[in-house]
């Protein structure tokens, strides 16, 4: 079967002259070479084809695949996780990961929030503020967390982030607004444990793999989990699988969560606990990144006892199963659950 490979590569835009943070979102090298890697040990026939502008320009020089890996993050505007799904929708093949509806949700936190509060499903209060005016009248209790409402990666934020009054958070809206060109998102801050939730499968195939419990080392960053903390997670982070009850309520969270939202095939939930160990939903990341050391993913799947081959193949496996193959090669057993 022949596999395309949608990304956006750090180091393309870095040699353009992107600064770190710029690309934080996209791809090393290394991931897409180890998905490559797998893809091809399970009898694929696998083409690199690039982000969203090459792969406009394969499609009209009628270059096609049976079905496409997509990893590709997008360059600019709030629905750029979308843009390849689309692309793809519009030519009819069958692609990994969330459709351009679900990532285009998913990478606004306030739409995000809006419909995890309409089912039901905890998360920190919130408003969504455009300027510095509109961020004196926030009347949440405080503190308060500030962030960009459609980045990831841990973009935007860092110890001024967490912020005990509306003066302080004015001026930090009006600093994000003006970096990043977009509203900010400000919730209620929770002081409790930290988990991230990995996911596999599609609606009633979605299964919660387990609840990993982010930890930092120190106070580095104001024990915020910003970009620059993300960037060098193996030496400020601890990662712990979480067991007992609050690893169970987690996973059960994040799949209502992942199904609310339509997500498919893998992807993680990040959720936090207030301080009578409440847990709510933070945010939803159906396109998680999948480095095999650095990711949080396949982190947790190495914590449960999953390969990182086995992964891809279950993820592509989910693909297939949503776009009605059959019998098609791909790796991977039952794997470790909750």
């Amino acid at each position: 079967m022949r596999v395309g490979m949608t990304y956006d590569l750090r180091s393309d835009h870095l040699s353009r002259g992107a600064s770190l943070e710029d690309v934080a979102e996209f791809d090393s090298d290394e991931t897409v070479s180890a998905i490559e890697t797998a893809l091809a040990a399970m009898g694929h026939e696998v083409e690199r084809i690039g982000g969203a502008p090459q792969l406009v320009e394969a499609l009209a020089g009628g270059r096609r695949w049976d079905v496409v890996f997509n990893i590709a993050e997008g360059v600019k505007g709030r629905a750029r996780e979308a843009q390849v799904p689309a692309i793809l929708d519009v030519y009819g093949i069958p692609y990994t990961f969330s459709d351009a509806v679900t990532l285009g949700v998913c990478l606004d936190k306030g739409l995000t929030k809006r419909i995890l509060r309409d089912a039901g499903i905890p998360t920190p209060d919130f408003q969504v503020v455009n300027s510095a005016e509109e961020a004196r009248r926030v009347r949440l209790p405080p503190p308060l967390f500030a962030k960009p409402v459609a980045e990831g990666t841990g973009k935007g934020i860092g110890a001024g982030s967490k912020v005990f009054y509306t003066s302080k958070l004015a001026d930090l809206t009006e600093g994000l607004v003006k970096r990043y060109g977009q509203p900010v998102l400000v919730e209620c801050f929770l002081p409790g444990r930290e988990f991230t939730v990995g996911i596999i499968g599609t609606g009633r195939d979605a299964l919660a793999l387990g609840a990993l419990e982010v930890t930092q080392e120190g106070t580095t960053g104001g024990a915020v989990y910003s970009f620059e903390v993300k960037e060098d997670c193996e030496r400020l982070v601890r990662y712990r699988l979480a067991t007992g009850t609050i690893g169970v309520e987690a996973c059960r969270i994040a799949l209502d969560a992942w199904n609310t939202l339509d997500c498919k095939d893998a992807g993680r939930v990040d959720l936090r606990a207030d301080e009578y160990g409440g847990l709510s939903v933070l945010e939803i990341n159906p396109l998680a990144g999948l480095h095999p050391t650095h990711s949080d993913l396949p982190m947790l799947c190495t914590a449960v006892g999953m390969s990182y081959d086995e992964l891809i193949g279950r993820i592509l496996r989910s693909a297939f199963k949503r776009s009605g193959f059959e019998g098609v090669p791909v790796a991977g057993g039952a794997g470790g659950g909750s």
